[in-house]
C-alpha cells in the first residue's frame, strides 16, 4: 500500500489552532474540484444510486457540516467565498447550474440539513450577505422539504434541522411538522439511550452520528423553546454515552460494524456534539481524549488519496464495501465530528487536557445492538459477540454488516466480492453452508436469539428445510461456537475465524503457520494472529485466502476455517476461534484452549468465568454453579 506524505498525517491534534489547520488541511485541495457555477462538488467518477449531479450537491454542501462550525467559532476560511456563491447559484431558478425541485425520498433532502445546521450555527455567514432576491431563493429552495415525503429513518431529521434554521434567521417555519416528526423518532427509541434507525431497523452508528448528534443540536438551539424535548435527548445522550463508549480501544480506533463505515471519523462525532450541548457523561478530559485519539488514528490511515481528498471505503480505499448511496463526496459527513470549533476559543473544552478512557469492565451485555462486548485493555482490542436481528434489508452486504458472530477494532470484518466459493465470499466470523455446489450462504437475519451472560443463542434457516441454532460463549483471544444443524439436504459447511491482514510487502517471509493440520490452523504475524480449532464434529481446519479488497481493514487477508460435509440428519460442531492483536506469548495462549466437555445431553466450557452448560435440547444457556 502507497504511504502518502500529507500534512494532516503530520498534525499533533492538541490545540485548538491543530483543529483549525485540520480542517483547513481537509478542506484546501477541494478548491479546484468545484464546478463552474461553484454550485457542485465534483470530486470523483464512481457513480451511485443517484445522478451525477445529485451527487456533486451532496459533495459541496457536505463540506459544509465542518465549515460551518469553523465559522461560527469566528474562523475564516479561503474556501467559505466559492461556497457562497455556489449557494446563490445553485439555489437561483434562473442559473444554469440550479439544484433543481425536490421529489419524495429525494437525496437533496438529506444535504438540505447541512443548510439549516448553516443558517442556525453561522447565520452571520450564510444569511445576512445575500440580497433580499437571494434570500428568498435560498428560502424557496429549501422549503421544498416541507411539502415532500422522506424516509421513515434518521431522515425526518432533516426538515426539523431546515425549519430550526429557518426559525434562527426569523423566517416562516413549519412548527407542526417538526413536531410530527420529532414525535415520530420518539418511536425509534429503544430504551437504556440506544436508537434503532427506523421502528424495525438495526442499531448501529446512526444512533450515535445521526440520531443522537441531531437531537443534542436541537437540544443546544432549542433549550428554551422546547425545554421538556431538550432534557429528554440530553438524557438520553448521556445513558446512551456510558454504554457507546465500549466501541472504542484506547489507542482511538473504534468498532466496525454496520453500514455507512464510508463516514469514518464521524465515528466520534456523538462526542462532539455532547461536548456542544453542555451534556458531561464523562469528565471533559476524557470526551476530548475520545475524539482527538479517534481523529488521530483516522489520519493515520490511508483514507486520502494522493491529492489529499478523502475516499471512498474504511481504513483504506474500498468501493467493495461501499454503500449504493456513497457517491465521492459522500464521506465529508465525517466532518461533523468538527462541531467543537464552534465554541470559543476560551471554551474549557480548548483549555481541558485531554485523558484516557476510563476504567471500564472487560465484557458488557448491551441489548439493543444484541451484542456480548469483550475489551482487552492491553491490546487495545474491542471484540462485538452478536446475535444478530430478526429482520434484514436491502442496503448492500447487509448480511456481513449486521450478522457475523464477531466484530473486531482489530481484525474488522469482510464483505463478500462474488459468489464462487471460500475465496469470493469471505466468510470471517461465519458459519457459511452450500448444497455441494460451491455457492454458499451465511446466516441473513435470525429467527430467535438470546443474549446473557457470556453467551448467545442465535438460531436461523439458511432454506425452510434446514435448521441451525448456534451458542457463542463469549471471550478473547477465545471464544466457543457450538452449532446444531439439522438439515434435509446435503451441506458443505464452514466456520470462518478472524480475518488476519497479509498487509507487509514480503508476508511471505513473515509468515508463520503453526499446527496446521486436519483439526486446527494458526496464522501468526508481528501485528496479529488468527486461529481455529475443531473440537467436535469431524471438521477439517485450512487457511482461507480470500479475494483482495473484501476485508474493511486489509486489502488482503487470511481467514482460519473448519470445513465439513453433512448429510442429512441432525449434527454437533463446536469449534474454538482465536484472535488475538500482537504476536507477543501467542503459541502459549494456543495451547490454553478452553477446556470443552460433551457428554450425555450437555456441553461443557471452562472458560474462566465458570463453566457454562448448554442443553443439547435447550435454546438458552444457563450458568452452572461450582
Amino acid at each position: 500500500m502507497i504511504k502518502l506524505d500529507l500534512p494532516i498525517q503530520k498534525n499533533p491534534l492538541i490545540t485548538r489552532d491543530d483543529f483549525i489547520e485540520a480542517i483547513n488541511q481537509i478542506l484546501k485541495p477541494l478548491k479546484p474540484y468545484y464546478s463552474q457555477g461553484k454550485t457542485r462538488l465534483e470530486i470523483g467518477n464512481t457513480g451511485a444510486g443517484y445522478s451525477d449531479s445529485i451527487a456533486g450537491i451532496e459533495g459541496f454542501s457536505r463540506v459544509l457540516w465542518g465549515l460551518v462550525p469553523l465559522l461560527s467559532g469566528g474562523e475564516e476560511s479561503e474556501i467559505w467565498e466559492i461556497c457562497l456563491q455556489g449557494i446563490k447559484n445553485g439555489t437561483d431558478p434562473s442559473h444554469e447550474e440550479y439544484w433543481g425541485e425536490l421529489s419524495d425520498f429525494d437525496q437533496r433532502a438529506v444535504e438540505m440539513a447541512a443548510f439549516g445546521y448553516a443558517l442556525a450555527l453561522a447565520p452571520e455567514k450564510i444569511w445576512d450577505p445575500l440580497s433580499n432576491q437571494e434570500k428568498e431563493n435560498l428560502f424557496l429552495w429549501l422549503n421544498q422539504i416541507n411539502f415532500i415525503k422522506v424516509y421513515d429513518c434518521n431522515w425526518l431529521f432533516f426538515p426539523v434541522l431546515v425549519n430550526l434554521g429557518f426559525k434562527k434567521v426569523g423566517l416562516p417555519y413549519d412548527q407542526e411538522k417538526m413536531k410530527e416528526k420529532l414525535d415520530r423518532i420518539d418511536d425509534f427509541y429503544l430504551g437504556e439511550g440506544w436508537y434503532a434507525d427506523g421502528t424495525v431497523a438495526h442499531s448501529d452508528y446512526y444512533g450515535p452520528f445521526a440520531l443522537h448528534f441531531y437531537s443534542l443540536l436541537y437540544a443546544k438551539l432549542m433549550g428554551e423553546e422546547d425545554p421538556v424535548r431538550a432534557h429528554h435527548y440530553k438524557s438520553r445522550a448521556n445513558i446512551f454515552a456510558k454504554e457507546f463508549i465500549y466501541w472504542f480501544a484506547g489507542d482511538g480506533s473504534a468498532l466496525p460494524y454496520g453500514r455507512s463505515l464510508a463516514y469514518r471519523f464521524a465515528q466520534s462525532a456523538f462526542w462532539s456534539a455532547l461536548v456542544y450541548a453542555e451534556v458531561r457523561p464523562f469528565p471533559l478530559e476524557v470526551m476530548k481524549g475520545l475524539i482527538l485519539r479517534n481523529l488521530r488514528w483516522w489520519f493515520s490511515q490511508p483514507i486520502f488519496d494522493s491529492n489529499g481528498l478523502l475516499t471512498i471505503g474504511y481504513r483504506y480505499p474500498n468501493l467493495v464495501m461501499a454503500e449504493n448511496y456513497n457517491s465521492p463526496g459522500s464521506p465529508y459527513w465525517a466532518l461533523k465530528t468538527f462541531l467543537p470549533l464552534a465554541l470559543s476559543k476560551n471554551h474549557p473544552f480548548w483549555q481541558a487536557e485531554e485523558k484516557p478512557l476510563p476504567s471500564l469492565e472487560e465484557i458488557v451485555v448491551q441489548h439493543s445492538p444484541r451484542f456480548i462486548l469483550c475489551r482487552q485493555e492491553a491490546k487495545n482490542h474491542v471484540v462485538a459477540f452478536n446475535a444478530g436481528y430478526q429482520h434484514t434489508n436491502d442496503h448492500s452486504h447487509t448480511a456481513a454488516k449486521y450478522e457475523k458472530f464477531a466484530y473486531s477494532n482489530i481484525f474488522g470484518f469482510s464483505v463478500p466480492k462474488a459468489e464462487w466459493g471460500l475465496g469470493q465470499s469471505a466468510f470471517d466470523s461465519m458459519l457459511a453452508v452450500s448444497e455441494g455446489d460451491n455457492i454458499y450462504r451465511g446466516k441473513r437475519k435470525c429467527q430467535e436469539y438470546n443474549v446473557e451472560g457470556n453467551v448467545i443463542y442465535t438460531k436461523w434457516k439458511p432454506w425452510d428445510d434446514v435448521v441451525i441454532k448456534t451458542w457463542l460463549v463469549a471471550g478473547t483471544p477465545w471464544h466457543i461456537r457450538i452449532h446444531c444443524i439439522e438439515t434435509s439436504r446435503n451441506l458443505d459447511v464452514a466456520d470462518g475465524g478472524f480475518a488476519l491482514g497479509l498487509d507487509h510487502k514480503n508476508y511471505k517471509s513473515q509468515k508463520v503457520e503453526v499446527l496446521a493440520n486436519k483439526q486446527e490452523c494458526l496464522a501468526v504475524f508481528p501485528w496479529g494472529a488468527s486461529g481455529i480449532k475443531s473440537i467436535y464434529g469431524n471438521g477439517q481446519a485450512e487457511l482461507v485466502y480470500p479475494n483482495a479488497n473484501t476485508n474493511l481493514m486489509s486489502t488482503r487477508t487470511v481467514i482460519p476455517t473448519v470445513k465439513a460435509s453433512l448429510q442429512p440428519g441432525k449434527h454437533w460442531l463446536v469449534n474454538a476461534v482465536f484472535g488475538e492483536a500482537g504476536s507477543n506469548n501467542v503459541i502459549n495462549q494456543w495451547e490454553e484452549v478452553p477446556h470443552v466437555v460433551i457428554a450425555n445431553e450437555e456441553i461443557l466450557i471452562g472458560h474462566g468465568m465458570g463453566k457454562i452448560g448448554i442443553s443439547r435440547g435447550g435454546f438458552f444457556p444457563q450458568e452452572w454453579k461450582s
